[in-house]
């Protein structure tokens, strides 16, 4: 693609050099840099892309995107001067790769909670209701029935861009994808053009990135706000933020709820371990998920599908045929009547939810045992919270390890621990081994009680000191069960 075509759109204040040159590929890391690649040089938080011109140069780069010129113009090297290159990447990858976002109904889900589940869960709605899609998730990445590993929540730009195009090609309609707070902050959904938003809620978060809880609000409503009045935005109004997301978007709105009135209204009739029985806009369903979260993921899955044209009868039957995502209140028993459930909760409100649910299915006869950490390296002030959270809301809570990264796993237990209530001392001790900490409960748990083992849910590693682990709650819950029952 030549260079003329590939800055359409985009606010160019100066071109240097030939602009009918051919670009080959498109690169944010010099040391990717190809023969006749176009080379973006973006400010970051730790270093400046400007500062690797030259090295691109080396390399092959013929095309140079920059917010400033260098001092010496290379000979034969085209200079695009743009005020953001960060933003400037967006449309520059959308048009390089065709403007895919254009070519199917992307559909983005944000919120601090349910966004894996929900993009997952739609995915596989639609996989259901007969159509191919693709997915971007924190857990993987799927065009069609093809898995491809996922590395952040939302990846680069110019990633997305070339999936989509491959979604394109390969027939897709729909795209589902997560869209994260560092993700919006980043620029990484610029020039992407969304036909639907949907809202989950907003709770502690991300505040070791975004500082405030306020700043972290305020990047959530970007996206809304950035929504062309073609798209179609959909909210949980039962969370006070949910209409704070609507204030300034040119987008229809739409509202979901629980407890207010909205446009797709749930009603949670029974609840277990196996399931709930739901009624959503007074129709009756079953579903093998479980849990009051679960409702809210159900019921924008329900209200999306709804949104782009098909009938409700149709979609709650494709809804019923779901299964649980990996990581998120899997629940599987031990042939000793323990009842194990692995969770990703690691935000103090994700922590509640799923404690709330499992007290509202269990009789009390039963015991609650639950093991969880925070990450190294994040948000601190969460780390109390959570302390008292699960203190509160547990038989006996267990206080270990999640991913410690850079931090002293001692030092992030004690920060826990200051969040204990005195009444609940007698109620939690500390193991900082993740391995020990389940083996402890499971050798505490009696048949009929149950173990939550919350933080890590569908990873499969932890990292220490900067190095990731192999490590799998779910495999070490097994093996241990195995071992400790002969």
């Amino acid at each position: 693609m030549i260079i003329t075509e590939l800055v359409n759109r985009i606010p160019v204040l100066e071109i240097h050099g030939d602009n009918n040159r051919e670009v080959t590929e498109l690169v944010i890391d010099s040391r990717k840099v190809t023969e006749n690649a176009l080379y973006i040089a973006m400010r970051g938080t730790v270093v400046d892309g400007h500062s690797f011109i030259a090295s691109a140069i080396e390399k092959g780069a013929a095309t140079i995107v920059c917010e400033e010129f260098p001092e010496t113009l290379a000979e034969n090297v085209t200079y695009v001067l743009v005020k953001d290159s960060s933003k400037a990447l967006g449309q520059l990858a959308s048009n390089f790769y065709g403007n895919p976002s254009e070519k199917l109904k992307l559909i983005g889900v944000t919120g601090t909670n349910g966004k894996t589940s929900v993009s997952t869960l739609l995915f596989d709605v639609f996989k259901n209701l007969g159509y191919p899609a693709a997915l971007l998730s924190t857990v993987e990445i799927r065009i069609g029935d093809e898995i491809i590993p996922a590395t952040h929540t939302t990846p680069d730009v110019i990633t997305i861009n070339r999936i989509l195009a491959e979604a394109v090609e390969k027939g897709c309609e729909f795209a589902f994808m997560e869209v994260s707070s560092h993700g919006i902050a980043q620029n990484r959904i610029e020039g992407l053009h969304f036909k639907i938003a949907g809202f989950t809620n907003l709770t502690h978060d991300h505040l070791d990135y975004h500082k405030t809880f306020e700043e972290y609000l305020k990047t959530k409503k970007r996206f809304f706000d950035q929504l062309e009045d073609t798209a179609i935005a959909i909210t949980n109004v039962d969370d006070k933020n949910g209409n704070v997301m609507l204030q300034n978007t040119k987008a229809k709105k739409k509202s979901y709820a629980l407890k207010t009135m909205a446009d797709y209204h749930g009603k949670l009739l029974e609840v277990d371990f196996n399931g709930m029985l739901l009624n959503f806009n007074g129709k009756e369903f079953w579903t093998t998920l479980t849990g009051k979260f679960n409702v809210y993921n159900l019921l924008l899955v329900f209200g999306i599908a709804a949104e782009l044209g098909f009938e409700q009868d149709e979609i709650l039957q494709a809804v019923s045929k779901l299964k649980r995502v990996s990581g998120r209140f899997e629940t599987f028993k031990s042939d000793g009547g323990i009842f194990f459930i692995v969770d990703y909760a690691h935000t103090p409100d994700a922590l509640e939810n799923i404690l709330d649910s499992i007290n509202d299915i269990r009789t009390k006869n039963e015991r609650l045992i639950t093991v969880f950490g925070c990450g190294g390296d994040r948000d601190h002030s969460k780390r109390p919270e959570m302390g008292n959270i699960a203190t509160k809301k547990s038989t006996l809570a267990i206080i270990t390890s999640d991913n410690p990264r850079t931090e002293d796993p001692a030092q992030i237990i004690k920060e826990i621990e200051a969040g204990v209530e005195p009444q609940n001392f007698s109620k939690y001790t500390s193991i900082p081994d993740r391995k020990e900490a389940i083996k402890m409960a499971i050798k505490f748990a009696e048949p009929k009680d149950i173990v939550l083992v919350a933080g890590k849910g569908h990873e499969t590693y932890q990292e220490i000191n900067g190095v990731k682990h192999h490590f799998d709650d779910k495999e070490v819950i097994n093996e241990l069960w195995k071992l400790m029952s002969k």
